[in-house]
């Protein structure tokens, strides 16, 4: 039977994470980051990967990673998450990373992104489904022609994964091409158009069989930051609950309340159980499909749940910008249609275990 719980590693490497995040992605920083013109935090970036070695946790250590598995990367995803941390990781870690595993031939490269030397993206748009139908660019006389729209975390990869119109997969130095910026709800994640205009290239493999690989990771852990980010908008809004005071009272101790409270502690629960169940399969390769489809058609609309119910509870204070429950909302809503909206996880688990329409 499959162990979901936490071992005592992965509590360690939480701890050692949780603790490297309070240096670095403390609310008032991140919000300042969202108003800057750079919203992303590399010197967060570079402790976690080159500090703690965590860019590689999914790559062998004969190919320049750390050896670990999807369920250490879940650990990872989850702290940052719970502090709506404005780094590539999930992109480049986890996305990127599977997509050049997929790739045997490219050893370079991946290492590099290992080290936390390089950031990598994938350049397919953030909405598309383990799956589902992408964007190309045309290859033409050995260089890439085209425009690919929100790509996530494009704006500080050193290098993007472009998917063609020959069916191949191709490496290519980001100063090669051009990012402009799209509007993006989440300011901690920002999305861009990438245009190429002549770009050279570098043949990694298939980019079918990577892609899926990709974003079928990607949706799998997405479901443990969801879980981080629940977490920490219900921890919140206990802890507020309990200090404001209302008739002089509490305001959590008013019954109403408290239900709302008790249905959103059982929702982040499940959240629990059906994310490190993503996790366990994506690291053991059993029924990977079915347990990234359960865990993505849940996630989303409790992250959500949890983020409005977090903004509402917390009343005038919650509306202000000077609060951190917006990132948590943002960064909840543009979750849940990244890499498959819910309904699009349910269709695929309804045709995966052959449960017909009503």
């Amino acid at each position: 039977m499959t162990d979901l719980l936490y071992s005592e590693e992965e509590e360690a490497l939480r701890a050692a994470v949780r603790d490297l995040l309070s240096d670095h992605c403390d609310a008032p920083g991140v919000i300042a980051r969202t108003e800057s013109g750079t919203p992303h935090d590399l010197a967060a970036w570079k402790a976690l990967a080159d500090g703690m070695g965590l860019a590689g946790l999914l790559v062998p250590e004969d190919r320049g990673g750390q050896g670990a598995t999807h369920r250490e990367a879940a650990v990872v995803l989850e702290e940052l998450g719970r502090a709506v941390a404005p780094v590539p990781y999930l992109t480049s870690a986890v996305v990127a990373t599977e997509a050049l595993l997929a790739c045997d031939a490219e050893g370079g490269l991946l290492a590099e992104l290992a080290s936390g030397r390089r950031i990598g993206a994938l350049a397919v748009a953030l909405n598309v489904a383990p799956g589902g139908a992408y964007q190309v660019v045309r290859y033409e006389g050995g260089a890439l022609h085209g425009e690919l729209t929100a790509i996530a975390d494009a704006a500080v990869a050193d290098v993007l994964l472009v998917p063609a119109d020959d069916g191949g997969l191709y490496a290519v130095d980001a100063d090669a091409v051009t990012v402009t910026p799209q509007a993006s709800l989440d300011l901690t994640r920002p999305v861009v158009t990438v245009t190429l205009d002549g770009a050279p290239g570098r043949l990694l493999g298939d980019a079918e069989p990577a892609v899926r690989r990709a974003l079928r990771a990607g949706a799998g852990l997405l479901a443990s930051e969801q879980l981080g980010l629940a977490e920490w908008t219900l921890t919140e809004t206990v802890r507020y609950l309990k200090e404001r005071k209302q008739f002089n009272r509490p305001v959590g101790g008013f019954q109403a309340i408290k239900h709302r409270l008790a249905q959103l502690w059982l929702e982040v629960v499940n959240l629990r159980a059906a994310a490190r169940n993503a996790a366990d399969a994506l690291s053991t390769g059993e029924d990977v499909d079915v347990a990234v489809a359960v865990a993505q058609a849940y996630a989303a609309p409790v992250a959500v749940h949890a983020a409005e119910e977090a903004l509402q509870l917390h009343a005038g204070i919650g509306m202000t910008w000077e609060h951190p429950v917006h990132l948590y909302l943002k960064r909840a809503k543009a979750d849940s249609i990244a890499y498959g909206a819910a309904g699009a996880h349910r269709e695929a688990l309804a045709e995966t275990i052959d449960l017909p329409a009503p």
